[in-house]
This record gives structure tokens, C-alpha cells and sequence, in this order.
């Protein structure tokens, strides 16, 4: 059984208790921000006639001075909630992957994973508790608190406003708040009866070792990899790709997806280690490492083929609603979008292509942190530009996303390591644990 250490305990509550401080400091200094200095930026951003937009909506309505210091503003005080909803969308979607990779594992009949189990459930347990973020997240959003998702305007899909969209206009259908909120809801509160479900069935599994019970155990596991299937696409779609409403693929959803999954794997990879180290989890030796290091360098270089395809084929077409969301981000976020390919593809090709290497626990944990780095900074992509805008490089955006970031990892390592110590970390009733406690990798 794992006993929750009171040090790691104390760190989580430090992580959660500073991250709110920095993101309460920034907060207040973007808020503190006067139209002066936000048109000193705009004109900064703008000097030397580079007038780039970093969303297609730009492109979209009046085009003088006034329109363009509005939508500065805008995206100004964007600062706050884009910086919370990069790391809530991207903790829950993690905790939703390890979710995913646990009952592929439970339809698999795969041996080899038993003995980690628990961890993906107790990953899956912060569910919930991140749901609960990005629902908040979304009543401020559609009661227009927050300024997130352009197509929330309503003036944008009235047919004679100056301000009309006609691209927005045909996509009302799927893009309106009503329908946009129930969705919302669907996923949090599906992936959260699901966590729950598989994971009662779990210890049911272990209290009667009944194989009708295993059996209902995996019917359970494939009703959520389907679940998953489609609430993944839906919620790239809603929470991260409607930011930028001109933006067209058809490979975004998988790209997004992948990205989190070689997170959640990441994120398993480091709690099973710490529990091995600390003599919680003797029974987890090198071959598991090993394996969980395979799907380290499988996903990244699924996640690194997406990226590469997508951006190929919009870029060799060339129409303007899809160019621009790689000219925005090539623009201004320079810094940021190609040296991702750095952190997420190459480090990760040249360390882990090794078999040998992936037993080597202090180099595979530094992948793990590596990688999980790398995809926050990808979401950090994903998000930024379309609300924020070119106007990141200040310190308030600098503390929004230290803050928040702190706050989100102190939150998640409570929560995990808490529904850990409620578990018991060997599943013993599950027919397969044999298997996984003398699984030798062959080669």
C-alpha cells in the first residue's frame, strides 16, 4: 500500500498555493494595463508595416485604427484565462489519455502492463477535479467574462453587420453556445463516470476475483475507448481548434490527441519510477520501463508525423484561412512553434531510438519530463496565438503561465498520489498479473 509522503505532500501544496500567488499577481497587473500602453504595444507589434494577423477572424470587419486598438485590447485581457486554459485543457485531456492507453491495455488482455494498473487509474482519478476547471472555463466563456473563442460574438453571424462572418455564419450549426455547452458537459461528466466505473470495477475484480466480473470489467473498457474516440475529436475541436474558427483540418483532432497521449505516457513512466524507487512498487523492473519507453518514442514520432503532415499540406495549398495559422505562429511565436519540433521530436528520436537505453530509469525519467515539457509548450501553441495574439512577451504573460502551470501540476500531483494511497498498487485479482510480475521483454 502507498503512503502518501508528507514531503511530496507539502511540495504539492507549495506548487498550488505559489502558483496562485504569481497567477493572482499577473492577473492584476494585466488588468492594471491602460489603453496607452496596450496602443504602445499594438504600435510596436505593427512597426516596420508588419501587419501580420495571428487569426484568421482578423481579416474579418473593419480594418482602421479604432477596430485594430478593440481587438488589441481584447486580446490583452485574454491573457489571464488563456494562460489557465492552456494547462486545464491540457491536464484533462492527459488524464483522459492515461485513461484511454489503460483500457486499450484492459481489451488488449495485455500481460505485461498489470502491475501499473494503479498508476493509470490514480492519473485518471484527476478527472474530475480538471473537468471541473474547464467547465468553469466554459460558463466564463459563453456568459462573456471571458473572450476566448471569437465566434461567441453574436454580431459575427448576423447577416447585415458590419462585423458579419460568413465563415462563421455557415458553421453556426455546430459553432453556437447552447449546443457548445452541452458538449462541454458530455465530455466532463462521461470521462468521469467512466473513471469512476472502471475504477470500481477494478477492486471489485480484486475482492471477488469473478470472472463475470472481469468480463463486465472489459466490456466497460472498450464502451470507453469508444467514448474516447469521439469526445476527443469533439473537444479538439471545441476547446482548443475553434479558437482559430477560419482554421480547417482534418488532422488536428489526432494531432492534439497524440500530443496527450505521449504526456500520459510520460506522466506514467515518472509516478511508476518514483514508486519503484521508494520500494512501493518492487515488482515494476526494467522490461516494463523498457516497454512504457517504446510508446514514449512511438507517440512521439506519431505526434511529429501529424504535425509534419498537417502543416505540408496546408502550407503547399496555400489558402489564406488555413496559411495564416502558421504565418501568425511562424510571425510571432517564433521562439516557441519550430523549437518545439526540437524538444518533442529530435531529442526524443536520438535518446530513445535505443533499445538498450530505454532500461536506463535516470535517462527515460528525464525523457518523461522532456516530453511532458515539450507538449505543454505545444498546447501553449495551440492556444496563444488566437487569443493572446502577438502581445505574449511581457511579464504578466510570464507569471499568468508560471502561475498557472505551478498551480496545475501541484493540483494534479495532490490528487494522483492522494487516489494512490487509497489504492492497492498490485491489482491481485486480475487474471493476468502473473504474467506481468515474470515479463521479460525478449530482446
Amino acid at each position: 500500500m502507498y503512503s502518501f509522503s508528507p514531503k511530496l505532500r507539502l511540495y504539492s501544496i507549495i506548487f498550488i498555493v505559489l502558483g496562485l500567488v504569481l497567477f493572482g499577481a499577473g492577473y492584476f497587473m494585466n488588468h492594471g494595463m491602460d489603453d496607452a500602453r496596450i496602443e504602445h504595444m499594438m504600435e510596436a507589434v505593427h512597426a516596420g508595416g508588419n501587419h501580420a494577423p495571428t487569426n484568421s477572424s482578423e481579416m474579418v470587419g473593419p480594418q482602421d485604427h479604432a477596430a485594430h486598438l478593440e481587438h488589441a485590447k481584447m486580446q490583452v485581457h485574454n491573457q489571464p484565462l488563456a494562460a489557465i486554459h492552456t494547462v486545464a485543457v491540457f491536464l484533462f485531456a492527459l488524464s483522459c489519455c492515461a485513461l484511454f492507453f489503460y483500457c486499450i491495455q484492459n481489451a488488449a488482455h495485455a500481460g505485461w502492463s498489470i502491475i501499473i494498473l494503479r498508476v493509470m487509474e490514480a492519473i485518471a482519478s484527476y478527472i474530475p477535479y480538471g473537468g471541473a476547471i474547464v467547465v468553469i472555463i466554459m460558463i466564463l466563456n459563453i456568459t462573456h467574462q471571458g473572450h476566448l473563442f471569437h465566434w461567441m460574438d453574436p454580431e459575427l453571424t448576423e447577416p447585415g453587420n458590419i462585423h458579419f462572418d460568413a465563415i462563421l455564419f455557415e458553421k453556426k450549426i455546430f459553432l453556437n453556445i447552447p449546443f457548445y455547452a452541452v458538449r462541454t458537459l458530455i465530455y466532463v461528466i462521461g470521462a468521469s463516470f467512466f473513471a469512476w466505473k472502471l475504477k470500481s470495477l477494478s477492486k471489485k475484480v480484486d475482492d471477488t476475483k469473478s470472472r463475470k466480473v472481469y468480463a463486465s470489467y472489459y466490456s466497460w473498457s472498450v464502451g470507453y475507448i469508444a467514448f474516447f474516440g469521439f469526445a476527443s475529436a469533439a473537444w479538439a475541436w471545441d476547446w482548443l481548434m475553434s479558437i482559430d474558427p477560419h482554421w480547417y483540418s482534418t488532422m488536428y483532432i489526432w494531432y492534439a490527441m497524440v500530443s496527450c497521449l505521449s504526456s500520459a505516457i510520460a506522466a506514467i513512466i515518472l509516478i511508476s519510477v518514483y514508486l519503484k524507487k521508494n520500494g512501493f512498487l518492487p515488482q515494476f523492473n526494467d522490461n516494463h520501463l523498457h516497454d512504457l519507453g517504446v510508446f514514449l518514442f512511438a507517440t512521439s514520432m506519431l505526434w511529429t508525423y501529424t504535425w509534419f503532415a498537417q502543416f505540408m499540406l496546408y502550407w503547399y495549398a496555400n489558402v489564406p484561412e488555413e496559411v495564416n495559422y502558421f504565418f501568425g505562429r511562424f510571425k510571432y511565436y517564433s521562439p516557441t512553434f519550430l523549437p518545439m519540433l526540437i524538444v518533442n521530436f529530435l531529442i526524443p528520436l536520438l535518446v530513445l531510438v535505443s533499445s538498450s537505453i530505454k532500461r536506463n530509469y535516470m535517462v527515460v525519467t528525464v525523457m518523461a519530463v522532456v516530453v511532458l515539457c515539450g507538449h505543454w509548450l505545444d498546447y501553449f501553441n495551440m492556444v496563444m496565438p488566437g487569443t493572446v495574439g502577438p502581445y505574449w512577451k511581457t511579464p504578466e504573460v510570464l507569471l499568468l503561465n508560471l502561475g498557472s502551470v505551478l498551480f496545475g501540476v501541484g493540483l494534479f500531483i495532490f490528487v494522483v498520489m492522494t487516489a494512490l494511497s487509497k489504492l492497492k498498487l498490485i491489482p491481485e485479482g486480475n487474471p493476468f498479473l502473473k504474467e506481468s510480475k515474470i515479463y521479460e521483454y525478449p530482446f
